[in-house]
């Protein structure tokens, strides 16, 4: 169904609705928690976009461990965030007694919601490709002492942790292949993160599908109902224009009856 077809929806005339008919009566409770989502939703926005500026900071020569801590921060309270208002998804969704408008509303914020997940989950991707690429590169650094030229065309970041690794003594190594480690946890925790998202998001690209169903339906019963009360109106304009009709045909036959009465009783009384 097209966003045109769905505003349409939306749209249609509310002057037949019962105030006191719960399919159709405005809940404010409804209203004020998917107001709280979409909310939630914007404010992920500028999250996304910080992420996206600090994931473009890796593997460059402006890549430093509070890069990669922000990172790792914004990935964490992001992914929070959208655990979060997932969940209020599910609930909104199995609200009861909901009418057209609602529904619309319901899916709407779906469609937002796996919108900003499916571009957040592309900078998780980002984040772990170069996280992983700076890693390995420390690690190889570590085990086989000078870099090989291949490894010395990545990024510059990369590079002076190299070169820090070659001329640091056994204890610094040791630090720096502890830092090695605790970064591959993180690395870890995100790709754990990704799958948790990729859970959310076939539940909430389910949720989608079956509100895209039940608007196609409410949409095709409004529809029916338009074309039901435009053939019962024409129905009605049929019926007056018979009535009228007959009334006329009435009205011509009984001035008839009054001619020929008045014919006869003329010619009784001339007799």
């Amino acid at each position: 169904m097209s966003f045109q077809r769905s505003s349409a929806l939306e749209a249609q005339p509310t002057t037949w609705r019962r105030e006191d008919d719960p399919q159709y009566s405005d809940d404010p409770e409804f209203r004020k928690y998917t107001q709280e989502l979409s909310d939630k939703l914007f404010s992920l926005t500028s999250n996304i976009s910080r992420l996206s500026s600090q994931v473009g900071l890796l593997g460059t020569k402006r890549e430093t461990e509070r890069v990669r801590e922000r990172v790792r921060d914004l990935i964490d309270e992001t992914s929070a965030s959208f655990k979060e208002i997932g969940e209020g998804l599910k609930k909104v969704t199995s609200w009861p007694d909901v009418g057209p408008s609602q529904k619309f509303t319901q899916a709407t914020l779906n469609r937002e919601f796996r919108a900003s997940l499916t571009e957040f989950q592309a900078l998780q991707r980002q984040a772990i490709e170069k996280e992983k690429a700076s890693a390995s590169a420390a690690r190889a650094t570590l085990q086989d002492g000078p870099a090989s030229p291949s490894q010395e065309q990545g990024g510059f970041g990369q590079q002076q942790e190299q070169e820090q690794l070659r001329l640091a003594p056994q204890d610094e190594v040791d630090f720096q292949e502890s830092l090695i480690i605790e970064r591959e946890s993180e690395i870890r925790n995100i790709e754990q993160s990704v799958g948790e998202l990729n859970e959310l998001f076939r539940d909430v690209a389910h949720m989608v599908h079956e509100q895209g169903e039940q608007l196609d339906i409410i949409e095709e019963n409004v529809e029916v109902t338009h074309d039901a009360s435009q053939g019962a109106h024409k129905n009605l304009v049929q019926a007056s224009r018979y009535q009228k009709n007959a009334r006329s045909k009435a009205c011509i036959l009984l001035l008839i009856l009054a001619v020929v009465l008045t014919i006869i009783i003329l010619a009784v009384a001339l007799d």
